[in-house]
């Protein structure tokens, strides 16, 4: 359960966060942002501030962004529905009701036979099912519409849709998210070296393990361990390795006590001797390590990706939402730390696998606006919309694959 519940902890705020990149990036180049979800699924909660709905759904994972004109966004209203409508005192529609989960007292019973909410703002229908006379009603601009599952969002008109802002504001648009995730991994970082420290690189003993085979031997915190074996080891990782390399045998370690220098004999158990680096503490180190830890992992994400290609591809070198789950569980047993440093590492690898360019990913869509730069004008929307959809079977297939593999390795 303790599992679980972090899984959608860690998981829901990288995917918020991210989507929160879109929305307020969408909001500051005036497109129209109809709605902001926390999670999944069928609606829970919902409630409206400028112009925007905020949405609770019952599925905790993750959330989206409605951009008015983006391509998941749907604002039509098919002919024969029938719907209800509330004017205002000059006659324009104000709020549309194409609900059967609730009804609007006063509203005008309409079955539509055609409509624009993007251009002309209009519905056309028979009034109270009277078939013998059209009427044409014209919608205020910023009108609502509730859609089937009751959720009710502002209508989308085409001077706030995505595709009527400046090119570099919709780039911007596209690359918020990933930059939030980036964001979020350098805080993370940042805080959990501010609050615990950071192993330090230097080969300086932090703390001695009671009985251990360091103890037994009269180490203690804060020796330095400058050769092993006479073998020179600067760093701690250095360290590390050298003893490493000698399981049970005994060792020689020559160290720096003060700036005395003595030798000591000691016996591994399991390539170990039960000594831990020492910490660095403070507001310049912690903000180092804040961009240096991102900055390591994503080169190392890199090499991952390359070996996708140069050493053979593999469904073991990736993860889904199962493989996900499974490191979860491995680092909540780890402890606060190892959580954080889990949702840093993994906002990180959402960010740059996002910024990939296969269609349907932010990667894919920045794309898409360098050729619309190239090109002096967008792709055709059919053309769009078909690159689109191959991208999203393509990623939606691996995704079932990385998942049935992931399932299949648990077991």
């Amino acid at each position: 359960m303790t599992t679980i519940i972090w899984f959608i902890i860690i998981f829901g705020t990288i995917v918020i966060v991210h989507e929160f990149g879109h929305y307020f990036f969408a909001k500051k180049s005036g497109i129209l942002v109809r709605e902001f979800s926390i999670g999944m699924g069928p609606k829970l909660f919902g409630t409206r501030r400028s112009g925007t709905a905020y949405t609770i759904r019952a599925l905790p994972l993750g959330g989206y962004v409605r951009m008015a004109g983006w391509q998941d966004d749907e604002s039509t209203i098919q002919p024969g529905a029938q719907i209800s409508l509330i004017t205002n005192d000059a006659g324009k529609v104000t709020r549309i009701n194409t609900s059967d989960k609730l009804m609007l007292e006063g509203g005008v019973p309409i079955q539509v036979s055609g409509s624009d909410l993007i251009k002309a703002l209009t519905i056309t229908g028979y009034v109270n099912g009277d078939e013998s006379q059209e009427v044409t009603y014209h919608i205020d601009h910023d009108a609502t519409i509730i859609e089937n599952d009751g959720t009710e969002v502002q209508i989308a008109p085409e001077d706030v849709q995505f595709q009527s802002v400046a090119l570099w504001r919709r780039m911007l648009v596209n690359f918020a998210g990933p930059m939030n995730n980036f964001l979020l991994a350098i805080v993370a970082f940042f805080a959990l070296a501010l609050a615990m420290g950071t192993p330090s690189t230097s080969n300086q003993i932090g703390t001695v393990q009671s009985s251990s085979p360091a103890a037994m031997a009269g180490i203690r915190a804060g020796d330095k361990i400058t050769a092993v074996n006479g073998t020179a080891t600067d760093t701690f990782a250095e360290l590390q390795t050298e003893i490493g390399k000698n399981k049970s045998g005994q060792l020689t370690l020559k160290l720096d006590r003060s700036g005395n220098t003595k030798s000591v004999k000691v016996t591994p158990k399991s390539g170990m001797i039960g000594i831990t680096s020492s910490i660095n503490h403070g507001f310049l180190n912690a903000i180092k390590f804040g961009f240096t830890e991102p900055w390591s992992i994503t080169v190392q994400i890199f090499d991952a990706l390359k070996s996708l290609f140069t050493g053979g591809f593999s469904l073991n070198k990736l993860a889904g939402p199962v493989g996900i789950y499974t490191m979860t569980s491995q680092a909540t047993k780890g402890g606060l730390y190892n959580i954080i440093w889990f949702l840093a590492s993994l906002s990180l690898n959402l960010g740059i696998m996002n910024l990939l360019p296969i269609p349907m990913l932010d990667g894919g869509k920045l794309v898409l606006n360098l050729l619309e730069l190239i090109r002096r004008k967008p792709l055709p929307a059919e053309k769009e919309g078909m690159v689109t959809l191959v991208g999203a079977a393509l990623v939606f297939a691996l995704m079932i694959a990385v998942t049935i593999n992931d399932i299949l390795r648990i077991f």
